[in-house]
């Protein structure tokens, strides 16, 4: 099993004992969540098991987000597909600034860096079928 990482936030008030932490998982969420609101985002990658888990009505919003934590500076590294035709460098930096403003909104937490990966493209042809671009060797 997986070792389990938590970010301790530092409480201003003097007044309420205690701390809270928040667990990696969670910020692989939120960063999730923000990524795919994101317009011009197709989807996350995601592996089979994440696949076949969709196919029961299991969703993992944190499929596609690494975080890493090095001293008090967190990364993260996000794996999308886009839709055929956006802008790539526009979509991704409104994934960067969609994702820090989150990460900072709801937990007060900085990201030192965030990196967006676009590992395929997806193209939606006239008659409906989707036709998937990648070179990623996971897909």
């Amino acid at each position: 099993m997986a070792e389990q990482k938590y970010v301790s936030l530092q409480q201003d008030s003097g007044k309420i004992n205690g701390n809270v932490e928040i667990s990696h998982q969670v910020i692989e969420i939120l960063l999730g969540i923000a990524t795919n609101q994101v317009d011009g985002v197709y989807e996350m990658r995601g592996t089979i098991s994440n696949r076949i888990d969709s196919l029961f009505g299991i969703i993992n919003h944190g499929k596609g987000v690494d975080v890493s934590f090095n001293d008090d500076q967190i990364s993260a590294d996000v794996y999308v597909y886009l839709d055929y035709g956006v802008s790539i460098p526009k979509v991704s930096l409104e994934i960067q600034k969609s994702a820090i403003e989150q990460l900072e909104f709801m937990t007060d937490l900085d990201l030192s860096e965030i990196n967006v990966h676009v590992v395929g493209l997806i193209a939606k042809r006239d008659t409906g079928e989707i036709e998937r671009v990648t070179t990623d060797k996971k897909d």
